[in-house]
């Protein structure tokens, strides 16, 4: 029997073991990962610090904002956005239905043609308190922007709150926006 049991282990090459090992491996790093506060957030080097410069261009005949909007003593939002972002489209009634409250949103058109922007905007309806296109990316890297849609709440002293990557759908509008919101109006 101890045999037996010699010659099965001597058969078993570390190749049969490598699979089952990789992943529990895997498996481990999976639940450690879930085990985040808040998996679907993204990492802002910036919350608690002043927003960056406001470095945009006219969009149009759009009134533009500029850092002095970020630090008027009210909170505000800044809102990346592009025409031919879809989930842009998607979370644009939310940004309207922030500013019918009267929170000040700022927009930011991200790498787009101006004409497409304003088509989008004529087509929507603008939520913008007043915005401003971005077309080289430039001011987008140094707010730390990964992708459009992203939004930003900054208080009213021009610090940012919260940094949201990704549309605000109605339950992000109730369980982050809104939180962030109310959090810097404290």
């Amino acid at each position: 029997m101890k045999r037996k049991h010699k010659e099965i282990m001597a058969k078993i090459s570390p190749l049969m073991i490598a699979p089952p090992l990789v992943f529990a491996g895997l498996a481990a790093l999976f639940f450690v990962g879930m085990q985040r506060e808040d998996p679907d957030a993204l990492p802002s080097g910036l919350k608690g610090k002043p927003a960056p410069a406001v470095e945009i261009t006219t969009l149009g005949d759009k009134k533009m904002f500029s850092d002095s909007d970020l630090r008027s003593g009210e909170v505000v939002l800044v809102n990346y956005w592009a025409s031919w972002c879809a989930p842009c489209r998607a979370e644009h009634p939310n940004l309207e239905a922030l500013a019918d409250e009267g929170i000040p949103v700022y927009g930011v058109n991200y790498k787009d043609k101006p004409g497409n922007a304003l088509d989008f905007l004529e087509e929507l309806g603008d939520p913008y308190a007043a915005t401003g296109a971005d077309s080289q990316g430039r001011m987008a890297l140094n707010w730390g922007v990964y992708g459009v849609p992203e939004t930003y709440v900054i208080d009213g002293e021009g610090k940012i709150v919260l940094r949201f990557a990704g549309p605000i759908t109605s339950r992000m509008l109730e369980d982050r926006i809104r939180p962030a919101i109310e959090a810097a109006s404290n």
